[in-house]
């Protein structure tokens, strides 16, 4: 009996021995999945950090191969648009009522600007200093009623849009009716502009700058008006455009001479050879053209009689 007994405790020890390995082989295999899991789902996320990396400089060196072939235009990688202008040169560039600058020039860059999804960068600028401005790609081009005839082999120009003129302006009291009355006479022009040039040229106006007591430059026009208008200055040379903006702003008073000094016409400048950039805002200035955004700016700044630009 009592060996009856001691074989049934053996066997029931040896069963539960058995089942406590059992459950011991189990927990282990249930580790060893979840390590390989977490190994797993490790190994898929760096995967996917390492597909994202790939992606970004994928795309990273599209755009430099863009910007390579010529599709983004020489100098706007940035995205950015930096116009150099006078600040002082109404009706094309100047600061208006509510600070801000403004003019016929300003708001059709910005017009491109929306056309090419670019952003607009407003430089004012001495205008003495725009060939070094330029050069040293501080801006990306000079428009401001910026005269193309005569310094074509200078910049790389856009399509002129505005025929202009060099008139002579004069107080309506001054007697001054022609040219020849100007001799032994006091004559305003700014500094390094087209009716400075054409006043200096053996081939334009040196004759007629000869005859005057002297020739006084200005930094800017509305300097020059001011000492016109105190009667420091006898006449003033400058742009049409300018003089019509300044007369009409002014008031009565002044007068402009029927003779020209020069005929010319105006274009956007760019840094010479930059003809990426030129042939963008060319094909932006038609399309401009075309929808009638020009003429409407042209008209808000009274200088549609002096338009180019026409619509294909």
């Amino acid at each position: 009996m009592k060996k009856k007994i001691i074989s049934c405790l053996l066997a029931a020890m040896t069963a539960a021995a058995l089942a406590g390995c059992g459950s011991g082989n189990t927990s282990s295999g249930s580790s060893t999945a979840s390590s390989a899991g977490a190994e797993s789902a490790s190994s898929g996320s760096s995967a996917e950090s390492s597909s994202s990396s790939t992606s970004a400089e994928s795309a990273s060196s599209a755009a430099s191969s863009s910007a390579e072939t010529g599709d983004v235009p020489e100098g706007l990688e940035d995205g950015v648009l930096t116009v150099g202008f006078d600040a002082e040169y109404p009706p094309y560039g100047y600061m208006g009522e509510d600070g801000e600058y403004t003019g016929f020039d300003l708001e059709l860059a910005q017009a491109v600007c929306d056309l090419e999804g670019w952003e607009l960068e407003k430089k004012p600028i001495a205008w003495d200093s725009k060939d070094m401005e330029l050069e040293s790609g501080s801006i990306d081009c000079i428009w401001n009623g910026f005269t193309m005839t005569g310094r074509e082999s200078e910049y790389t120009f856009s399509v002129p849009y505005v025929d202009n003129s060099q008139v002579i302006v004069v107080s309506e009291s001054s007697g001054i009716e022609t040219f020849e009355d100007l001799a032994g006479k006091t004559v305003g022009v700014q500094a390094a502009s087209a009716a400075l040039e054409v006043l200096q040229d053996e081939e334009g106006q040196k004759a007629l700058a000869d005859t005057f007591a002297s020739l006084n430059e200005f930094a800017d026009y509305n300097t020059a008006f001011t000492e016109l208008q105190a009667g420091a200055l006898d006449a003033l040379a400058i742009d049409i455009g300018v003089a019509k903006y300044q007369l009409e702003s002014r008031g009565e008073g002044f007068k402009m001479l029927d003779e020209t000094l020069n005929s010319e016409e105006y274009a956007i400048a760019f840094k010479l050879g930059n003809e990426s950039l030129r042939d963008a805002i060319d094909e932006d200035l038609q399309t401009l053209t075309d929808d009638g955004t020009v003429q409407e700016l042209a008209e808000k700044y009274g200088i549609a009689d002096m338009l180019i630009l026409g619509a294909e």
